[in-house]
């Protein structure tokens, strides 16, 4: 493949230009080489820094390897890694050679990586050893599956990536790839049921670096940024690989999973100028003894949050505490990254802000037409990271991807100013006594109480099978549930919005059911 530079592809927004001939992969490598950055970090993990240069060299490795295990352009290989130098390796080793990778979530079952397997019918797997017990007894299972390879000290009697990299070339041709070939795969987090196989194009990553990554959060190459949304997550895989490595920036990766005291660490020790987080974090942050004080994140320019909508509270109390904005967005799985975001200075908390440069919304009420400012729709977005289809799954495919727009299953409204705030999930939408009442809106309400560290609403049936609101409530450490404190939370609610919509029942549990993205699953609740 020829050899791109960074003029080979133009942005300047709302549209970014790319080549026929296109390879991500070799895009991201190589304008870093280009640019003279072989020598300065891309990837600091666990175990060490490594350079623009080392990562250039492991990919071609890893390319090398893929094709000593007889792999052919086009098919596939599932990646269940956790945040190592072995992700971008293998994710961009296959990319690079016209291979798909599907990354896996690292926290599901047993049960669902079989699932995913047999979907995909991937012929290899690369695993992290820590990982391998979800899948021991189930990859005898898949005649499609060739190869095992094992990330760390032992291979478990199949094959080590760290011997196999050791003897592969360091030399690698890319494949002819175009800009609309099938690049990776993304499994849907499984919010509302059956994870999807979501697939994406090679011209997608660098749209959402350029799009989101420099016209709004505004990455520079001096940036120093830590995802705690690990990469096999599509709102990770943009914050911790894609951006970074657009602009020439340095990434963070940390491989266990992100509880308060394990992001505390990489924020003290790294001193990162972009931290991404979501609002489940934010909130279990801010409750931490821990928790940072201004002194300690002077480098921290700016935060951002997707997975969910951000409570307003959550918001404020963050930028009250640090002085740093949290820049809240929606994404998805299938946009591949955010489209809908608050700009620095410009952040309205309880809101998701404006469209971003190069995508469009619009929302659809029930009779299909758009609805008119002030009102609720299902928000539908068009741009140019929109996934190319839900692999073997037409029907859903043609009921999310309907020519230039996506439905995104989630009721918004606009309010004045351009500004989106959502309303939450299409099917968790609750009508009471025939009047929209928004989850996430009743969920705000109760998080502004001092007793509460997290909460979700869904519709519940009344003995006059009448919906109505139920919370469940989960405190904060050294609060005990009483029914004194769930009558003081219904009149907490009652004080914040319309009287309609309190909930008319509280349920204290230790914790909610969440996909392993953080995302509240409230289908499981109702």
């Amino acid at each position: 493949m020829a050899e791109l530079s960074t003029a080979d592809h133009r942005s300047s927004p709302p549209r970014v230009s790319i080549p026929r001939q296109y390879n991500a992969a070799w895009d991201l490598i190589q304008r870093n080489l280009q640019a003279g950055r072989a020598a300065k970090p891309a990837f600091i993990d666990d175990q060490g820094s490594y350079t623009y240069g080392d990562v250039a060299e492991r990919v071609n490795r890893f390319g090398n390897v893929l094709g000593g295990l007889g792999m052919q352009q086009e098919e596939r290989v599932m990646l269940c890694l956790l945040d190592t130098i072995d992700f971008p390796t293998a994710f961009l080793g296959c990319i690079q050679a016209g291979i798909v990778p599907i990354a896996a979530n690292t926290l599901l079952t047993g049960a669902d990586y079989d699932f995913m397997l047999g979907d995909s019918r991937a012929r290899t797997l690369v695993v992290s050893e820590a990982l391998w017990p979800s899948f021991a007894a189930i990859v005898g299972k898949h005649k499609t599956l060739k190869n095992i390879v094992v990330s760390g000290g032992d291979a478990k009697g199949h094959l080590l990536l760290a011997d196999l990299m050791k003897s592969a070339a360091t030399a690698y041709e890319p494949a002819a790839t175009t800009c609309d070939d099938f690049c990776f795969w993304l499994y849907s987090s499984g919010s509302t049921g059956t994870p999807k196989g979501t697939v994406h194009l090679h011209s997608h990553l660098i749209q959402t670096a350029e799009l989101y990554g420099r016209a709004v959060l505004g990455i520079r190459e001096n940036d120093l940024v830590f995802s705690a949304a690990k990469l096999f997550f599509a709102y990770g895989l943009g914050n911790g690989l894609t951006f970074p490595m657009a602009v020439g920036a340095t990434a963070v990766l940390m491989g266990e999973r992100p509880t308060p005291q394990a992001v505390f660490q990489r924020l003290r020790q790294h001193r990162p100028t972009i931290f991404y987080g979501v609002p489940t974090l934010y909130a279990a942050l801010l409750a931490s003894p821990d928790m940072l004080k201004r002194g300690e994140v002077a480098p921290l320019r700016v935060c951002t949050s997707a997975g969910e909508a951000l409570p307003a509270d959550i918001g404020k109390r963050w930028t009250e505490l640090l002085g740093v904005e949290i820049l809240d967005g929606i994404g998805s799985t299938e946009m591949l990254h955010i489209f809908l975001s608050n700009r620095a200075g410009e952040v309205r908390y309880g809101t998701t802000g404006k469209p971003v440069p190069g995508y469009e919304v619009r929302l659809i009420g029930e009779d299909g037409s758009e609805v008119p400012r002030g009102e609720i729709g299902e928000l539908q977005i068009k741009g140019p990271s929109a996934a190319a289809l839900y692999w073997n799954n037409r029907e859903k495919s043609r009921h999310t991807f309907m020519g230039d727009w996506t439905r995104s299953g989630d009721k918004y409204i606009e309010i004045e100013g351009g500004y989106f705030q959502y309303c939450g999930r299409s099917d968790d939408m609750l009508k009471v006594s025939g009047i929209y009442v928004s989850p996430f809106e009743v969920e705000g309400a109760l998080m502004t109480h001092e007793s509460i560290l997290e909460a979700a609403v869904v519709a519940h049936a009344d003995t006059d099978e009448l919906v109505k609101p139920k919370a469940y409530v989960v405190l904060k450490a050294g609060v005990s549930p009483s029914d004194e404190l769930k009558q003081a939370l219904k009149a907490h609610v009652k004080e914040k919005l319309a009287p309609y919509k309190y909930p008319r029942w509280i349920e204290f549990v230790a914790e909610l059911p969440k996909t392993a993205t953080g995302k509240i699953q409230r289908f499981k609740l109702r």
